[in-house]
C-alpha cells in the first residue's frame, strides 16, 4: 500500500490525466479503456461514474485497480471515498458539494485527495484543506460535466494558477491541438475526457497525446 508522499510523488511525476466515464466510452467496457490507457503510458486514472449502482462501481474499480496494479499507475475514484477505500484505490477527486475533505481526511490520511476549483476562493480553501493536488477548469466548454460558472478561459486560468501552491491539473474541453500552447504555458497536468475515451484507438491517442506533452514540458 502506498503512502500519501509516495502517491504525490507519482502524481507529480504523471502528465496526462485520464478521466474515463462509462457514457463516454462509445459502448465499449470502461476496464478495456482503462487497460488501453495503461499500454498508452499514461501514469494516473480516474474513474468517474455519475449513473451506476455503489454495487456496480465498487466492482469496476476494483478491476481496474488489478489494471493500474500492474502499470504503477494512480488509481483515482471520482466523489466516493466508500468505493475508494474499499477497493483499495489511491485517491479519490472532489468536488465542492462532496464529502468534505476535512472529514476525509480524517477517514483516510494516506489517500491523495484532489479537489476540482474554480476560482480563487475554492482554490484558497483547498490549499488551507492540505489537499494533495487541486485541478482548475473548465478551461474551455465542455459536454462532459456542467459546472455554474461555465468555461473560465485560459487567461484566467493563468491568473488563477499563479495562487496554487501544491501540484495542480487543468481540465475541461482540452483536444490535443491545445496540449501544445498548453504545455508551452507551463501546464504540467492535463486532464482529459472524451479525447482520449472516443478514440478509435486509444493506446495510440494516448502515447500521442503523452509525446505532444513531454515534448512541450522539456522544452
Amino acid at each position: 500500500m502506498r503512502t500519501l508522499q509516495e502517491r504525490i510523488a507519482l502524481f507529480e511525476k504523471s502528465d496526462l490525466y485520464p478521466v474515463v466515464s462509462s457514457e463516454f466510452c462509445n459502448g465499449r467496457d470502461v476496464c478495456d479503456i482503462v487497460a488501453e490507457i495503461a499500454a498508452g503510458g499514461a501514469k494516473i486514472v480516474q474513474i468517474r461514474e455519475k449513473h451506476q449502482s455503489d454495487a456496480a462501481v465498487f466492482e469496476l474499480v476494483k478491476k481496474c485497480k488489478l489494471i493500474t496494479d500492474r502499470f504503477n499507475m494512480l488509481l483515482i475514484v471520482d466523489d466516493r471515498l466508500d468505493i475508494a477505500m474499499a477497493a483499495g484505490a489511491d485517491g479519490v477527486h472532489l468536488g465542492q458539494e462532496d464529502f468534505p475533505l476535512s472529514e476525509a481526511k480524517k477517514l483516510a490520511p494516506e489517500l491523495l485527495f484532489g479537489i476540482s476549483t474554480h476560482n480563487a476562493c475554492e482554490i484558497t480553501a483547498a490549499l488551507a484543506g492540505n489537499c494533495g493536488y487541486l485541478n482548475i477548469g473548465p478551461m474551455f466548454p465542455t459536454r462532459t460535466k456542467s459546472v455554474a460558472c461555465g468555461a473560465l478561459g485560459l487567461e484566467l486560468i493563468e491568473q488563477l494558477r499563479s495562487r496554487v501552491t501544491c501540484p495542480f491539473s487543468v481540465m475541461g474541453g482540452i483536444k490535443e491541438h491545445h496540449l501544445p500552447m498548453l504545455t508551452g504555458k507551463g501546464f504540467r497536468h492535463i486532464a482529459m475526457v472524451t479525447e482520449i475515451t472516443q478514440a478509435v484507438n486509444v493506446r495510440e491517442k494516448v502515447s500521442a497525446l503523452r509525446e505532444i506533452m513531454l515534448k512541450g514540458i522539456s522544452r
